[in-house]
């Protein structure tokens, strides 16, 4: 599977918001993206031109891939299968993003951020209803236990890491249980728990033409 290898931080100034890629090393006080705001590049400080409604339907579609860490193969087929379903397209996309196994573990605060919960995930740490899952876009269910299948060596690790991480706080529909370092799923996730300001209808518009 491809991955990115290049600084993170420049996707965050591209996208001119914070979003959260490197988890709490984006609160730290060396984040570029408090120190460079702007674009990347040599010309990033210019003032920006005005951007089409191409344009703008296109950021909006990297916006959310970048969030989730989603490749574009995989987001538009993502894309295809909320357009089958009854209910709004662009709400029923953004549901399935935040079902996926790595975002329910890291909204769970298991880890710092998304590419954590995939490492974690991909290396066998995650159990589903006892039975460990090792793919990262595996789609949770409501009442669905997500746990830590980890040897005693790394539970402190972790713990401590929860400690951390839980000052961004658990969504509603997660319940999370710190002593059995495992969480239930109470609800799937609606529009309002996404945290982050998208407007999906762009990306309808987009795989719509």
């Amino acid at each position: 599977m491809a991955r990115r290898t290049g600084s993170m931080c420049r996707l965050c100034r591209r996208e001119g918001i914070k979003l959260f890629i490197k988890g709490t090393r984006c609160v730290s006080t060396k984040c570029s993206f408090d120190k460079r705001g702007y674009s990347p590049g040599q010309h990033g400080q210019r003032r920006r031109i005005k951007v089409s409604d191409y344009g703008m339907q296109l950021r909006e579609k990297q916006k959310v891939k970048r969030i989730y860490g989603v490749l574009e193969k995989q987001f538009r087929g993502y894309f295809q299968k909320s357009e089958r379903q009854k209910g709004i397209t662009g709400e029923i996309l953004l549901q399935m993003l935040e079902r996926r196994l790595d975002n329910v573990v890291f909204r769970s605060c298991f880890s710092a951020s998304r590419a954590e919960a995939r490492q974690m995930v991909k290396h066998n740490n995650i159990a589903v209803n006892g039975a460990k899952v090792n793919i990262p876009s595996y789609l949770i269910k409501k009442d669905d236990v997500i746990s830590m299948n980890v040897i005693e060596k790394s539970k402190k690790r972790i713990e401590e890491g929860m400690k951390v991480n839980k000052d961004r706080g658990v969504p509603k529909w997660i319940n999370l249980d710190e002593a059995k370092l495992s969480a239930t799923v109470l609800n799937l996730p609606d529009r309002d728990d996404v945290g982050f300001p998208i407007e999906e209808q762009l990306i309808v518009e987009l795989y719509s033409k």
